[in-house]
């Protein structure tokens, strides 16, 4: 069983950053394509970005070059680098690790606000 567990999200103003943080538990992490998703209120689950065993990225068109998803499989860890945040931004910030199976963390707020 693969336990995912988010930390990094909080209240930040219009044009600030958050680094969000999800650590792993297990031995899969590093064979997994990791994601971070995000669901703002009365919206669908959307997809920010995800990071392939590879290192590859893909990016949600709403949040290229304004985020940067990374890895680091010695730490068992992925990151999500916020900068130039917006309003639009605010909303639960998700891991997923995909492997034969799928899991998802308990999710992290994310509000962008002044």
């Amino acid at each position: 069983q693969v336990q995912l567990v988010e930390s990094g999200g909080g209240l930040v103003q219009p044009g600030g950053s958050l680094r969000l943080s999800c650590a792993a538990s297990g031995s899969i992490f590093r064979y997994s394509i990791m994601g971070w998703y995000r669901q703002a209120p009365g919206k669908q689950r959307e997809l920010v970005a995800r990071i392939f065993t590879s290192g590859t990225t893909n990016y949600a068109d709403s949040v290229k070059g304004r985020f940067t998803i990374s890895r680091d499989d010695a730490k068992n860890t992925v990151y999500l680098q916020m900068n130039t945040l917006k309003p639009e931004d605010t909303a639960v910030y998700y891991c997923k690790l995909e492997s034969i199976n799928h899991y998802w963390g308990q999710g992290t707020q994310v509000t962008v606000s002044s």
